[in-house]
This record gives structure tokens, C-alpha cells and sequence, in this order.
């Protein structure tokens, strides 16, 4: 188990049951998405926050909690693919680590925002970075794709 050191929202949409599954919606858009984000742990309420800027200027973003990539394989493809829409390839993965491995789930088209490198960026500054300036880079990502 990991543990953040920050407190983190209760966020609706979460449940046991959706967790067992690997993965799962946290929080639609209306009608069909324009756009995925994908993230777990404490950077799911930051993709949540994203997704609230981009809904607001028309963008439809849906978020989803990908807590295991290994139980969400394991589901059949019908639930992976309302979960994942195979044509909604504009997507997002938000990681605070690397961002290996999430490529399976974003596609060609999509990108992963994660640290890959400390050598370009201290450690220090990683933990000093604003929230707002995560969050508009979660934003840029999905602009630059829809």
C-alpha cells in the first residue's frame, strides 16, 4: 500500500466495488466525452479539478481512477470500453512517478504527464510545484489533443 502525506477529498463515484475493478468512471461528462483523463491515487482530484476548467469552457472531459491496471485487464471488453471509449483518443494519464506503462491506456494519440527524468527537475521542485500549475498543464495536455 502506498499512502499520500496530504489529506485527500472523498471523492464521489468512488466505492469498493468500482476500486475491484481496476478501474472506473470517477466523474462523467454530459453525453459522450470529448476527452479522457486517467489517474489514481492523489492525482485524481487534480485530474477532477482539470476536468472541472475543461467541462466549463466545452470541453467534455470524463475522469477515470485507474487504481490497477492489472485488475482493469481482467474485466471483459464491454466494461473497458464504456469505461474507455475506443473512440475517445484524446487522453490524458496524470502520474506523480513515471509514466511507464500508461501508454497501453492513453493510445498513440494520448499523452502522460509523470516525472520520467529527476535530472532535469530537482526534487525540491517537485514538491514545491503549484497545484494551479499542474492543473494547467493537465489542461494544455488535452487542448493540444481535441
Amino acid at each position: 500500500m502506498a499512502f499520500s502525506r496530504q489529506g485527500m477529498p472523498n471523492l464521489p463515484g468512488s466505492s469498493i466495488d468500482a476500486v475491484a475493478k481496476g478501474g472506473y468512471t470517477v466523474q462523467d461528462s454530459e453525453g459522450k466525452p470529448d476527452a479522457i483523463l486517467l489517474a489514481t491515487g492523489s492525482e485524481l482530484s487534480l485530474a477532477v479539478e482539470a476536468a472541472d476548467e475543461l467541462n466549463k469552457s466545452g470541453t467534455k472531459t470524463r475522469v477515470v481512477s485507474m487504481p490497477s491496471w492489472e485488475l482493469f485487464d481482467e474485466q471483459d471488453q464491454s466494461y473497458q470500453d464504456s469505461v474507455l471509449p475506443p473512440d475517445v483518443i484524446a487522453r490524458v494519464s496524470v502520474e506523480a512517478g513515471s509514466t511507464f506503462g500508461w501508454s497501453k491506456y492513453v493510445g498513440q494519440k494520448g499523452k502522460s504527464i509523470g516525472i520520467d527524468s529527476l535530472e532535469h527537475q530537482p526534487p525540491h521542485q517537485l514538491c514545491t510545484r503549484s497545484l494551479a500549475s499542474q492543473r494547467r498543464a493537465v489542461v494544455s495536455a488535452v487542448k493540444s489533443l481535441v
